[in-house]
């Protein structure tokens, strides 16, 4: 059996999301007390507390580098954070439902993100502006993935579809079938 290494705590609400910095040095928090932590995970300690969104926040992913931080929030947003210092560094708006999945593509320069209001976004991360927006979904889109050459995104959605999309232009590659509920997480295999 394994030994728990650290116990984080000070979020005051549930933890909705989580993830490891590309180096594992830290970790990221999302929570329903509107906050985003980011924890030295050797430690335990909190090192950042980011605030800023007005709903809880459901997803949360470092970038390539592990300088910046994205959360997607039931307050309609996505925002880019500096992992170094917790600045905002873009509030991302053009969602009319909650932000369930955020993710950032190999090279860090574009940021995709799914929400309740059926569609997914595909977003320039350094600008802030909306590249492409995916639609076609028939339910709330609860999870996104690059491939690991950034060239396609994969998304799962509670109208049991798993779908394959075109990075660049947009368009839909493939629509996935077969599933008897909500399609909760996708992944690339690393080839």
């Amino acid at each position: 059996m394994g030994a728990t290494l650290q116990t984080l705590e000070g979020d005051s609400d549930w933890v909705r999301a989580v993830a490891f910095s590309p180096d594992g040095k830290q970790l990221a928090s999302g929570s329903d007390d509107k906050t985003v932590r980011i924890w030295d995970a050797a430690m335990g300690a909190t090192l950042q507390t980011l605030e800023g969104h007005s709903d809880w926040v459901r997803a949360v992913a470092f970038s390539p580098d592990g300088k910046q931080l994205a959360s997607g929030s039931d307050d309609k947003t996505v925002r880019i954070w500096d992992a170094a210092t917790g600045a905002t560094l873009q509030t991302l708006e053009g969602y009319s439902d909650w932000v369930r999945a955020v993710a950032f593509s190999p090279d860090g320069k574009q940021l995709a993100s799914g929400s309740d209001d059926k569609t997914a976004r595909i977003w320039d991360a350094a600008r802030g502006a909306t590249l492409q927006t995916l639609e076609g979904y028939l339910g709330p889109v609860f999870t996104i993935a690059f491939s690991p050459d950034g060239k396609q995104l994969a998304s799962g959605s509670d109208d049991k579809t798993l779908r394959i999309w075109d990075a660049a232009t947009g368009a839909t590659l493939q629509t996935l079938e077969g599933h008897s509920g909500s399609v909760d997480a996708v992944a690339f295999s690393p080839d």
